[in-house]
Protein backbone atom coordinates (compact mmCIF):
# COMPACT_ATOMS: atom_id res chain seq x y z
CA UNK A 1 0.00 0.00 0.00
CA UNK A 2 1.29 3.46 -0.89
CA UNK A 3 2.20 5.60 2.08
CA UNK A 4 0.36 8.92 1.65
CA UNK A 5 1.97 11.80 3.58
CA UNK A 6 -0.19 14.11 5.66
CA UNK A 7 -1.75 17.06 3.79
CA UNK A 8 0.86 19.40 2.38
CA UNK A 9 1.07 23.03 3.45
CA UNK A 10 -0.01 24.82 0.28
CA UNK A 11 -0.33 28.36 -1.01
CA UNK A 12 -2.47 29.39 -3.98
CA UNK A 13 -1.74 32.37 -6.20
CA UNK A 14 -3.51 34.06 -9.10
CA UNK A 15 -6.36 32.78 -11.25
CA UNK A 16 -6.78 31.00 -14.56
CA UNK A 17 -5.65 27.61 -15.86
CA UNK A 18 -4.01 25.49 -13.20
CA UNK A 19 -0.30 25.15 -12.54
CA UNK A 20 0.85 22.64 -9.91
CA UNK A 21 4.40 23.06 -8.60
CA UNK A 22 6.69 20.25 -7.42
CA UNK A 23 9.90 21.41 -5.70
CA UNK A 24 13.26 19.74 -5.34
CA UNK A 25 14.97 17.77 -2.57
CA UNK A 26 16.46 20.03 0.07
CA UNK A 27 14.31 22.84 -1.26
CA UNK A 28 10.85 24.32 -0.78
CA UNK A 29 8.32 26.34 -2.70
CA UNK A 30 9.89 29.55 -1.42
CA UNK A 31 13.42 28.39 -2.13
CA UNK A 32 12.74 26.96 -5.59
CA UNK A 33 9.89 29.00 -7.05
CA UNK A 34 9.50 32.34 -5.24
CA UNK A 35 11.20 34.42 -7.98
CA UNK A 36 8.88 33.17 -10.74
CA UNK A 37 5.54 32.70 -8.96
CA UNK A 38 4.42 36.32 -9.65
CA UNK A 39 4.87 35.93 -13.42
CA UNK A 40 3.25 32.49 -13.42
CA UNK A 41 0.28 33.80 -11.42
CA UNK A 42 -0.44 36.64 -13.85
CA UNK A 43 -2.57 34.30 -15.99
CA UNK A 44 -2.74 31.07 -13.97
CA UNK A 45 -3.91 29.59 -10.71
CA UNK A 46 -0.64 28.48 -9.15
CA UNK A 47 -0.96 25.75 -6.50
CA UNK A 48 2.28 25.51 -4.54
CA UNK A 49 2.60 22.71 -1.94
CA UNK A 50 5.63 22.03 0.25
CA UNK A 51 6.65 18.39 0.50
CA UNK A 52 7.12 16.82 3.98
CA UNK A 53 9.91 18.50 5.90
CA UNK A 54 9.84 21.72 3.85
CA UNK A 55 8.05 25.00 4.44
CA UNK A 56 5.07 24.56 6.72
CA UNK A 57 4.72 20.81 6.12
CA UNK A 58 5.95 18.60 9.00
CA UNK A 59 8.48 15.85 8.39
CA UNK A 60 7.09 12.41 7.64
CA UNK A 61 7.41 9.65 10.21
CA UNK A 62 7.81 7.18 7.34
CA UNK A 63 10.34 7.09 4.48
CA UNK A 64 9.21 9.23 1.57
CA UNK A 65 8.39 7.49 -1.71
CA UNK A 66 7.69 9.00 -5.11
CA UNK A 67 4.20 7.44 -5.28
CA UNK A 68 3.27 8.86 -1.89
CA UNK A 69 4.46 12.32 -2.92
CA UNK A 70 2.46 12.00 -6.13
CA UNK A 71 -0.66 11.17 -4.12
CA UNK A 72 -0.03 14.13 -1.81
CA UNK A 73 0.44 16.42 -4.82
CA UNK A 74 -2.89 15.31 -6.29
CA UNK A 75 -4.54 15.86 -2.89
CA UNK A 76 -3.18 19.43 -2.86
CA UNK A 77 -4.63 20.04 -6.33
CA UNK A 78 -7.98 18.63 -5.20
CA UNK A 79 -8.04 20.83 -2.10
CA UNK A 80 -7.38 23.89 -4.26
CA UNK A 81 -10.14 22.95 -6.72
CA UNK A 82 -7.87 22.18 -9.67
CA UNK A 83 -9.43 19.55 -11.93
CA UNK A 84 -6.68 19.75 -14.55
CA UNK A 85 -3.27 21.39 -14.47
CA UNK A 86 0.20 21.69 -15.91
CA UNK A 87 2.87 20.24 -13.66
CA UNK A 88 6.05 22.27 -13.18
CA UNK A 89 8.68 20.03 -11.62
CA UNK A 90 12.20 20.88 -10.53
CA UNK A 91 14.90 18.30 -9.67
CA UNK A 92 13.21 15.74 -7.34
CA UNK A 93 9.95 17.34 -8.42
CA UNK A 94 10.50 16.07 -11.98
CA UNK A 95 10.33 12.49 -10.68
CA UNK A 96 7.09 13.26 -8.84
CA UNK A 97 5.66 15.11 -11.85
CA UNK A 98 6.39 12.33 -14.33
CA UNK A 99 4.93 9.72 -12.00
CA UNK A 100 1.83 11.89 -11.49
CA UNK A 101 1.38 12.36 -15.24
CA UNK A 102 1.65 8.59 -15.74
CA UNK A 103 -0.85 7.77 -12.98
CA UNK A 104 -3.35 10.58 -13.69
CA UNK A 105 -3.25 11.32 -17.44
CA UNK A 106 -6.80 12.69 -17.31
CA UNK A 107 -5.67 15.44 -14.91
CA UNK A 108 -2.37 16.56 -16.46
CA UNK A 109 -2.41 18.99 -19.40
CA UNK A 110 1.33 19.64 -19.69
CA UNK A 111 4.74 19.14 -18.10
CA UNK A 112 7.74 21.38 -17.48
CA UNK A 113 10.79 19.53 -16.14
CA UNK A 114 13.89 21.46 -15.03
CA UNK A 115 17.19 19.95 -13.85
CA UNK A 116 15.41 16.62 -13.96
CA UNK A 117 16.09 12.94 -14.16
CA UNK A 118 14.33 9.62 -14.62
CA UNK A 119 16.73 7.74 -12.36
CA UNK A 120 19.75 8.90 -10.38
CA UNK A 121 23.06 8.21 -12.08
CA UNK A 122 26.24 7.33 -10.19
CA UNK A 123 27.32 10.96 -9.80
CA UNK A 124 23.99 12.01 -8.31
CA UNK A 125 23.90 8.97 -6.03
CA UNK A 126 27.40 9.75 -4.74
CA UNK A 127 26.48 13.39 -4.13
CA UNK A 128 23.36 12.44 -2.21
CA UNK A 129 25.32 9.93 -0.11
CA UNK A 130 27.51 12.86 0.97
CA UNK A 131 24.41 15.00 1.56
CA UNK A 132 22.85 12.46 3.88
CA UNK A 133 26.07 11.73 5.78
CA UNK A 134 26.65 15.42 6.50
CA UNK A 135 23.00 15.94 7.48
CA UNK A 136 23.03 12.88 9.75
CA UNK A 137 26.12 14.29 11.46
CA UNK A 138 24.53 17.73 11.76
CA UNK A 139 27.47 19.28 9.90
CA UNK A 140 25.60 22.10 8.20
CA UNK A 141 28.78 24.13 7.79
CA UNK A 142 30.33 21.53 5.48
CA UNK A 143 26.95 20.76 3.93
CA UNK A 144 26.57 24.40 2.89
CA UNK A 145 29.95 24.33 1.18
CA UNK A 146 29.08 21.12 -0.64
CA UNK A 147 25.77 22.59 -1.76
CA UNK A 148 27.56 25.68 -3.04
CA UNK A 149 30.06 23.52 -4.92
CA UNK A 150 27.55 21.12 -6.47
CA UNK A 151 24.48 23.32 -6.72
CA UNK A 152 25.68 26.57 -8.25
CA UNK A 153 27.23 27.02 -11.65
CA UNK A 154 30.92 27.81 -11.95
CA UNK A 155 30.28 31.36 -13.16
CA UNK A 156 27.83 32.24 -10.39
CA UNK A 157 29.81 30.68 -7.53
CA UNK A 158 33.13 32.21 -8.57
CA UNK A 159 31.50 35.64 -8.80
CA UNK A 160 30.75 35.64 -5.04
CA UNK A 161 33.31 38.02 -3.46
CA UNK A 162 35.75 36.19 -1.19
CA UNK A 163 34.89 38.43 1.74
CA UNK A 164 31.21 37.44 1.41
CA UNK A 165 31.71 33.67 1.26
CA UNK A 166 31.19 33.04 4.97
CA UNK A 167 27.88 34.91 4.88
CA UNK A 168 26.92 33.05 1.70
CA UNK A 169 27.52 29.71 3.40
CA UNK A 170 25.58 30.75 6.50
CA UNK A 171 22.58 31.72 4.37
CA UNK A 172 22.70 28.33 2.64
CA UNK A 173 22.96 26.47 5.95
CA UNK A 174 20.05 28.42 7.43
CA UNK A 175 17.86 27.48 4.47
CA UNK A 176 18.26 23.71 4.71
CA UNK A 177 14.80 22.23 5.40
CA UNK A 178 14.29 19.65 8.13
CA UNK A 179 13.28 16.99 5.61
CA UNK A 180 16.27 17.35 3.27
CA UNK A 181 17.69 13.89 4.00
CA UNK A 182 14.38 12.08 3.48
CA UNK A 183 13.78 14.02 0.27
CA UNK A 184 17.23 13.06 -1.00
CA UNK A 185 16.21 9.46 -0.37
CA UNK A 186 13.36 9.87 -2.86
CA UNK A 187 15.85 10.75 -5.59
CA UNK A 188 18.08 7.84 -4.63
CA UNK A 189 15.30 5.25 -4.80
CA UNK A 190 13.04 6.41 -7.63
CA UNK A 191 12.98 5.25 -11.24
CA UNK A 192 10.41 6.73 -13.63
CA UNK A 193 12.08 5.47 -16.81
CA UNK A 194 9.14 3.18 -17.55
CA UNK A 195 6.69 6.10 -17.33
CA UNK A 196 8.25 8.26 -20.02
CA UNK A 197 7.01 6.61 -23.22
CA UNK A 198 3.38 6.86 -22.12
CA UNK A 199 3.38 10.62 -21.64
CA UNK A 200 1.36 12.31 -24.38
CA UNK A 201 0.97 15.91 -23.16
CA UNK A 202 3.07 18.89 -24.28
CA UNK A 203 6.35 18.70 -22.39
CA UNK A 204 9.27 21.09 -21.98
CA UNK A 205 12.59 19.82 -20.61
CA UNK A 206 15.05 22.48 -19.40
CA UNK A 207 18.68 21.48 -18.87
CA UNK A 208 20.99 23.69 -16.76
CA UNK A 209 24.29 23.29 -18.61
CA UNK A 210 26.61 23.88 -15.61
CA UNK A 211 24.74 21.43 -13.38
CA UNK A 212 27.12 19.04 -11.58
CA UNK A 213 24.51 17.63 -9.18
CA UNK A 214 22.12 16.31 -11.85
CA UNK A 215 24.11 16.35 -15.07
CA UNK A 216 22.49 17.74 -18.26
CA UNK A 217 22.64 14.25 -19.80
CA UNK A 218 19.71 13.36 -17.53
CA UNK A 219 17.57 16.11 -19.04
CA UNK A 220 18.57 15.05 -22.54
CA UNK A 221 17.44 11.51 -21.68
CA UNK A 222 14.05 12.82 -20.55
CA UNK A 223 13.64 14.86 -23.73
CA UNK A 224 14.64 11.92 -25.93
CA UNK A 225 12.27 9.48 -24.26
CA UNK A 226 9.13 11.58 -23.74
CA UNK A 227 7.29 11.61 -27.09
CA UNK A 228 7.34 15.05 -28.69
CA UNK A 229 9.14 16.74 -25.79
CA UNK A 230 10.69 20.15 -26.38
CA UNK A 231 14.22 20.73 -25.09
CA UNK A 232 15.83 23.97 -23.90
CA UNK A 233 19.08 24.85 -22.18
CA UNK A 234 20.04 27.49 -19.65
CA UNK A 235 23.60 28.45 -18.71
CA UNK A 236 23.37 27.92 -14.95
CA UNK A 237 24.11 25.32 -12.33
CA UNK A 238 21.42 23.27 -10.62
CA UNK A 239 19.63 26.35 -9.27
CA UNK A 240 18.46 28.55 -12.18
CA UNK A 241 15.99 30.26 -9.83
CA UNK A 242 18.97 31.83 -8.04
CA UNK A 243 21.26 32.37 -11.01
CA UNK A 244 18.96 33.41 -13.88
CA UNK A 245 15.36 33.51 -12.60
CA UNK A 246 14.04 35.81 -15.34
CA UNK A 247 15.43 33.64 -18.12
CA UNK A 248 14.16 30.46 -16.46
CA UNK A 249 10.70 31.94 -15.91
CA UNK A 250 10.64 33.20 -19.48
CA UNK A 251 11.27 29.73 -20.88
CA UNK A 252 8.37 28.40 -18.84
CA UNK A 253 5.85 31.14 -19.61
CA UNK A 254 6.72 31.07 -23.32
CA UNK A 255 6.04 27.32 -23.39
CA UNK A 256 2.74 27.74 -21.57
CA UNK A 257 1.66 30.49 -23.94
CA UNK A 258 2.59 28.54 -27.10
CA UNK A 259 0.51 25.56 -26.04
CA UNK A 260 -2.39 27.44 -24.51
CA UNK A 261 -1.76 25.85 -21.12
Amino acid sequence: MTQIPAPLATTVHGSGPGLLLAHGAGGSIEGNYLPIIPSLAERHTVVAPDFPGSGGTPRSAEPLMVDGLSDALIAAADAAGLETFTLIGYSMGTLVSVRTAARHPERVRGLVLTAGLAKADNRTLASLDIWRKLLDEGDLETFARFIALSGFGEDFFNAVPAEELDTFYKVLAAGVPAGAAEQAGVVQTSDTTGDLAGISVPTLVIAPLQDTLVAPANSRFLAANIPGAEYAEILTGHVPMAEKPAEWGGLITSFLDRHGL
